[in-house]
């Protein structure tokens, strides 16, 4: 079962907009509230093993460049799991995972 709670910010002085993923089964269930459910479950399928529970390894080589100011905050569960993520756009690495989950953050994948 999946069941996230996604804030979104635009910027700090922006309004925060909030969606919900619940899943059972693979398919999205009541209570969903992200813009496109199966695109949101099919990227939290696909990527959010590594990005939500990433394995300890050596440090990462990331472009030094700024996709803007927005940040989301990812809590919830996952098959029991607890999340509690931050995703924002301050690097190439983490321009990266906000893509992946573009989705569940509220947007179409770049």
């Amino acid at each position: 079962m999946i069941d996230l709670n996604v804030s979104v910010r635009a910027d700090a002085d922006s309004p925060e907009y909030v969606f919900r993923l619940v899943a059972r089964d693979g398919h999205p269930a009541d209570g969903t509230t992200v813009p496109d459910p199966e695109a949101a479950l099919a990227a939290v399928e696909q990527f959010g093993e590594a990005i939500f529970f990433p394995v300890p390894g050596p440090p990462k080589l990331c472009t030094q460049q700024y996709g803007g100011p927005q940040v989301a905050v990812v809590t919830g569960s996952i098959d029991g799991r607890s999340v509690n993520s931050v995703f924002s756009r301050t690097d190439g690495c983490e321009i990266a995972r906000w893509n992946a989950l573009a989705p569940l953050l509220g947007g179409a994948a770049a």
